[in-house]
């Protein structure tokens, strides 16, 4: 999907959005005294703008990792947002579909729409953040983009490289800062690894590293990370942490 498309999309969310603003300005006019049908036919309504919106959000979400970074990240948000109000319908819809006239049943609606009214509140807020920044962040990229000749996307991936850089960058002044400052905690950290591979354990953890070399596990993970960096010590991602060994030593 090109850029264009997405602002297509981006720009139907917007539009949407108002027009499910305006219907959401009638609820507030019910709140306080309002006809089981009356109601019915309202939320109904609504329903079938959030289907739209929530359709629109999905589609700019799925598109969004041509784009990555922040735009993703909103475009997510977004899709969140919209899901989270189209339950919120779901659940009162359900009560005033087949209502039982009693004053329970009434009490229940009347909370029910309560809840519903103070979430609009922070939910329009955040949507309408929301496109606005999607906007803005779609239309910086193809203002450079359009400049340099390039894709959006190509003008993403080179942030991501350059973001990359200096991580790495920071990475190695660290690892050489241990280098010149402690360099026996270089050596503890290594020490440490290829003790745990001689007990059977291929994968270690930081904390493992720190148990055995008793360097602190922050400073134990720099230096996991900059032997890492100069090709001494392989990682992986296992379990939302990372993990080491010495390169070369045994196999997965």
């Amino acid at each position: 999907m090109d850029t264009n498309k997405i602002r297509e999309l981006v720009k139907e969310a917007e539009v949407l959005h108002k027009e499910f603003q305006k219907g959401f300005l009638r609820v507030y006019s019910l709140s306080s005294s309002w006809e089981f049908e009356e109601l019915k036919d309202l939320l109904s309504e609504l329903y079938g703008i959030i289907e739209r919106k929530f359709d629109i959000a999905s589609q700019i979400g799925k598109a969004s990792s041509l784009l990555g970074g922040d735009f993703e990240r909103l475009a997510k948000e977004l899709q969140k947002n919209e899901h989270q109000m189209k339950f919120r319908l779901e659940e009162l819809l359900l009560l005033v579909e087949n209502p039982k006239m009693s004053f329970t049943e009434k009490a229940k609606i009347n909370a029910s729409l309560q809840r519903l009214l103070q979430y609009y509140r922070v939910y329009d807020y955040s949507i309408t953040q929301t496109i606005q920044k999607l906007t803005g962040e779609l239309e910086g990229l193809i203002f450079i983009s359009e400049e340099r000749k390039l894709p959006p996307a190509n003008i993403v991936d080179k942030i991501k490289k350059i973001e990359n850089l200096d991580e790495k960058l920071e990475l190695l002044i660290s690892f050489i800062y241990y280098l010149y400052t402690n360099p026996s905690w270089v050596h503890k950290v290594e020490e440490a690894l290829r003790d745990w591979h001689s007990k059977g354990l291929l994968w270690v953890e930081v904390r493992n590293v720190e148990k055995n070399s008793g360097v602190e596990r922050e400073h134990a993970a720099k230096i996991l990370e900059g032997l890492t960096l100069i090709g001494v010590v392989e990682k992986r991602e296992r379990g939302g942490e990372y993990v080491y060994k010495l390169r070369g030593f045994g196999e997965d």
